[in-house]
């Protein structure tokens, strides 16, 4: 049976101040995707709202804007998938074998209030499938719950951009609260790399998270592995 993944990307345009963009941190979905993709992998994309994927003007610069994503603006192909993206309520669950949340600082706005992510992500979860993260993604993990009302994330290893390289990044007094602090409130057993920006990632039995930009490969492969 091919495996398929429910790739989540984010509706948000722009920060609490509206002249701030942001949006899809381009890279962390187009290397996932190529991994994902080598593997042979159905993949599908998600967002809370449906619809068009705006993206983050940070992620479309030097040295972030590198050849995976170069490629993916080019296509138009590509590009039409970020604009016709499901909403949670079109989509069953049981035919995705892993949900991966992406990020960009968007997701902070979007990804946790969305019920319809909640759901699917604990019926995945609790079915066995692989629940998995790179960067802010981690926020569309912060208040899911599972059927017996504990956090999912409770009591399990993960990571996920710092609050220490939301400092480096300049945008600490931009964003709505701190991600980092808001996962260990949770009961979550947070983990980061030594140094900021490297490739960072956790598995924790069927939870894979990836710290930043750069943990978007790293990541997508151990979930490729798990699923092998």
């Amino acid at each position: 049976m091919t495996k398929r993944i429910l790739n989540v990307v984010t509706n948000v345009g722009h920060y609490d101040d509206p002249s701030h963009k942001t949006g899809l941190w381009l890279s962390e979905l187009t290397h996932a995707w190529h991994v994902f993709d080598d593997h042979g992998f159905e993949q599908t994309l998600v967002s809370p709202k449906g619809g068009a994927v705006p993206l983050e003007p940070r992620s479309l610069k030097f040295p972030n804007y590198d050849k995976s994503a170069k490629a993916w603006r080019s296509d138009p192909t590509r590009m039409a998938l970020l604009e016709t993206t499901a909403s949670p309520e079109q989509v069953d669950s049981a035919d995705y074998d892993a949900i991966f949340f992406t990020g960009g600082h968007a997701v902070m706005y979007d990804f946790p209030g969305s019920e319809g992510l909640q759901r699917i992500t604990r019926e995945i979860f609790e079915s066995g499938g692989i629940v998995a993260s790179v960067c802010h993604g981690y926020c569309g993990l912060l208040d899911t719950t599972l059927s017996d009302g504990s956090y999912l994330i409770a009591g399990r290893k993960l990571t996920g951009f710092a609050w220490f390289e939301e400092k480096l990044a300049r945008v600490d007094k931009l964003v709505p609260y701190n991600a980092e602090e808001r996962a260990k409130e949770r009961g979550a057993l947070y983990e980061k790399g030594t140094l900021p920006f490297v490739s960072y990632t956790v598995v924790d039995g069927n939870l894979v998270t990836g710290q930043n930009p750069g943990s978007a490969k790293e990541t997508a492969k151990k979930v490729a592995n798990l699923l092998l």
